[in-house]
């Protein structure tokens, strides 16, 4: 239930990080201000004794969110990545979080197997080792197919971890009206709208067979992607709480030093992960939104690895070519372009001014770009782009909420393996080529055909919504009286398109 009992797990937050030591350690990270520092103190340091205790052997932020449960977890997961944000040395800590959290006993892995699968675990594997990986949601053992002799990777849900996860969003609901109540001007940032955003896919993660699915179909989208694996789910030894898939073999993308001697060129390496992310969002519109290191390797050949696909991004067509023109427009500075594409979109409300708008993006853009390689930061962009729209009243965008936040952190993993990566010149050419082929006349041509074939579909029922129509004309009053008159009538010219179009649409069907 979203009442007031969820003060107390806000309120338990932060004693949990003040009795861990965390709250120290985060406030000297982000390099708090003096009151801030005080005001931290004084409403932390009472309620001490209400915070978890946790794991006495891991560092303290670390620990401080481990034992706060499994919501917190995927927060600290992302924030990992953002060195260049919280400092090295708490992003070390947090990268704890990947693949090394505590795993739950064997036993109870092969328990829910068999009850899942129906069959002992004998005679599913003839080999099974104990967990290799452990994370917020599952934790990953190595086995061998008894039947094919197949090395793959099987996952098992935590136990438990559906309640655990309900009980932090919960409290973040409550948290999310909470602000809106004592700030109405955050309500244009709908933190409740992004709760639940997180709390559908947080919910999709727990179920092993939709990730089976993403898998497969990402795989689809990918394989002919250069230097790119996806391991193969196998849907015979799916389930709701186990997924199998083929075994991936690599060295940990967050280990520069290990790729560095295995003689990988991480320059290399960083600039394609950035391009593999945004070909995978602008072309397919279907992306990995989980891409931190703890789900990435670099196989012998050189190849990026891909896994753990509970969590995917998608977005619709209109949107994607949006934010390929936003994207386009930062990069040749064309801020005009960017102004306007955000108005047409609607992003920005019409009663606004474009030009101040357009210039305001230029004060945004112009000190990114006049940085050096090591400052140009998409993150940054991004912060002060939220600024800007604040500002102009641009309302939170919930469907790129997944997209922007994958943006950071896959921006995250590139600065790790080479810091003075130019992430604009990494992503030029894929956007640049998205937009010859998304945009220009091949693409127009081709949403004409779309559009024809769609309408051609619909042609059987063109004589009954003619009839209708007629019908209306030659009785005004009864129609009026019909249900049919709450609908607009059909103007005769949108009959004569649609004739033409259905016409035109079977044709190039044929």
């Amino acid at each position: 239930m979203r009442g007031p009992h969820n003060i107390l797990r806000l309120v338990r937050t932060g004693a949990t990080f003040e009795r861990t030591g965390a709250m120290a350690a985060v406030l000297d990270a982000v390099d708090a201000p003096i009151r801030l520092r005080m005001a931290a103190r004084v409403l932390g340091w009472p309620f001490r004794w209400l915070g978890y205790k946790g794991d006495p052997t891991l560092p303290p932020i670390t620990r401080a969110i481990t034992a706060l449960g499994p919501a917190y977890i995927k927060f600290g997961q992302i924030l990992s990545t953002r060195a260049d944000v919280v400092g090295p040395e708490m992003a070390g800590q947090l990268r704890m979080l990947q693949d090394r959290l505590p795993p739950f006993p064997t036993d109870i892995a092969k328990a829910v197997i068999e009850a899942d699968l129906r069959a002992p675990i004998d005679q599913l594997f003839s080999e099974f080792s104990e967990p290799v990986a452990a994370a917020s949601i599952a934790q990953v053992h190595r086995a061998r197919v008894r039947e094919t002799g197949r090395e793959v990777a099987v996952k098992v849900v935590r136990p438990g971890i559906g309640v655990a996860f309900k009980r932090d969003i919960d409290a973040f609901h409550f948290g999310a009206r909470l602000v809106e109540m004592l700030s109405p001007g955050a309500r244009r940032l709908r933190p409740r709208d992004v709760v639940s955003h997180f709390e559908q896919t947080v919910t999709g993660e727990q179920d092993l067979r939709l990730e089976a699915a993403a898998a497969s179909e990402f795989s689809e989208n990918t394989a002919r992607d250069a230097g790119f694996q996806v391991p193969m789910p196998h849907f015979a030894l799916c389930s709701r709480r186990v997924l199998t898939a083929d075994w991936a073999e690599g060295l940990p993308m967050g280990d520069r030093e290990a790729l560095i001697a295995a003689g990988h060129d991480t320059t290399d390496l960083a600039r394609r992960v950035i391009q593999l992310f945004l070909s995978h969002a602008l072309r397919d519109g279907f992306f990995h939104a989980d891409m931190h290191h703890g789900n990435l390797k670099v196989a012998a050949n050189g190849d990026v690895i891909a896994y753990d696909f509970g969590i995917m991004g998608e977005i619709d067509e209109y949107t994607r070519r949006v934010y390929a023109q936003i994207l386009y427009g930062f990069i040749q500075r064309d801020y005009r372009l960017v102004a306007r594409v955000h108005f047409e979109a609607g992003y920005v409300p019409r009663d606004r001014d474009e030009a101040a708008f357009a210039r305001a993006l230029r004060a945004v853009g112009e000190p990114i770009f006049g940085a050096d390689a090591s400052r140009i930061s998409m993150g940054n962009l991004l912060s002060y782009l939220f600024e800007v729209t604040e500002r102009f009243g641009m309302p939170t965008r919930t469907e790129l909420i997944l997209l922007q936040r994958t943006m950071v952190v896959v921006e995250g993993v590139a600065r790790s393996l080479d810091p003075n990566l130019n992430i604009w010149d990494a992503a030029k050419p894929v956007v640049s080529d998205y937009i010859k082929a998304g945009i220009g006349p091949k693409a127009a041509a081709h949403d004409l055909a779309q559009i024809a074939q769609t309408v051609g579909r619909y042609g059987p029922l063109l004589p009954r919504i003619i009839e209708r129509m007629l019908w209306e004309r030659a009785h005004p009053e009864e129609a009026r009286l019909t249900l049919i008159q709450a609908r607009p009538a059909v103007p005769i010219w949108l009959v004569a398109v649609l004739a033409l179009a259905a016409g035109a649409g079977i044709g190039l069907s044929l």
